[in-house]
């Protein structure tokens, strides 16, 4: 992979490299597509993300992963990546996003990775996080995770100007989101369940005419939050975070609090801006594991693995879509990437 060269902010050069992780993560998940085995898909995944770090000229050290050192296998905050010979980047990963998803041969299952200059990206435990996200062009402040839901839909389709009904809310379809889901039901606005995947979640917000979709709501996973509010900060929007240890059983908060302190989290209730998850020069990239509303999946022909990949990038802007086919190497072997 070519040598990277910093000439303030991230060389552009970079946002071909992490495109080329994420595909290669992307087809060694997909070999694992509905065999039911979630372990087994995300460890193809990472170990292929992780081979593929290992080739890019960066300083990098992995600050959303798999865990802590001690406790995964897997890219796990901390791990230092990259060849060592370029610059000091932090780095977010999730190789597998929607483990369930792929293991069940279902729509949007992705692998993810943001990149930044360091101290760009929020360090944040792996625990649940308050979530709520909207799409560019909106006045500043639209979105409050302090607010009521229905006072937000009903805002939010006054700044759109059109009926709240017109509006159509993402959230995780999980028990705990019962309340929620009644709340914005009862303003007559509509809700898109979805069984996993919350990062293509917040991303459709940012499309609505596409998609369907105005807004994201609910709880999820903290490193999924960091991941989500650095795609958006490259393509326009707003967000909020809050990390909620509440959600877990009352055995693990106290580990997960003093983890979160560790991390120089000190106000665990503190609320997140969508600036403070993700700042300086943010580079974006996921590569379609399954089919889905995002991004189409990978597909084997023969000898060949396409694959489709967005890749965004905070500082000027840009979305691109590569569409991708590799020569395979024998039937289970990394492509040439």
């Amino acid at each position: 992979m070519a040598k990277v060269e910093q000439r303030g902010g991230l060389d552009r050069v970079l946002v071909l490299e992490v495109a080329r992780v994420t595909e290669a993560a992307a087809i060694a998940a997909a070999r694992f597509r509905g065999r039911g085995d979630e372990k087994a898909a995300d460890k193809a995944a990472v170990d292929a993300m992780r081979k593929e770090l290992g080739k890019v000229h960066i300083s990098g050290r992995v600050v959303i992963g798999e865990g802590e050192m001690d406790e995964s296998p897997m890219l796990y905050i901390g791990e230092e990546v990259g060849i060592g010979d370029g610059p000091e980047v932090d780095i977010a990963v999730d190789p597998l996003e929607g483990t369930t998803i792929c293991a069940k041969g279902m729509p949007n299952a992705l692998a993810v990775l943001a990149i930044a200059e360091r101290g760009g990206l929020l360090n944040a435990p792996d625990m649940y996080m308050h979530k709520i996200a909207v799409g560019p062009g909106y006045p500043e402040g639209i979105v409050d995770l302090d607010a009521p839901p229905g006072d937000t839909i009903r805002k939010l389709a006054k700044a759109k100007g059109v009926p709240v009904a017109e509006i159509t809310a993402c959230i995780l379809d999980r028990p705990r989101h019962a309340e929620l889901i009644a709340a914005v039901r009862k303003t007559e606005a509509g809700v898109q369940l979805i069984p996993d995947g919350d990062i293509a979640g917040v991303i459709w917000t940012t499309d609505p005419k596409e998609t369907g979709i105005d807004i994201y709501l609910g709880s999820g996973g903290a490193p999924e939050g960091v991941l989500a509010a650095a795609a958006l900060r490259c393509i326009g929007g707003q967000m909020q975070g809050r990390l909620a240890p509440e959600l877990h059983a009352e055995k693990e908060r106290p580990e997960l609090i003093e983890r979160a302190r560790r991390m120089s989290i000190s106000d665990i209730k503190r609320k997140y801006s969508m600036q403070e998850m993700a700042c300086s020069d943010v580079i974006f990239s996921a590569t379609g594991v399954t089919d889905g509303s995002l991004l189409d999946g990978v597909h084997f022909r023969g000898e060949f693995a396409e694959t489709e990949t967005v890749v965004l990038r905070s500082k000027t802007g840009t979305v691109r879509r590569i569409k991708t086919s590799f020569r395979m190497i024998g039937t289970k072997a990394a492509p040439g990437v």
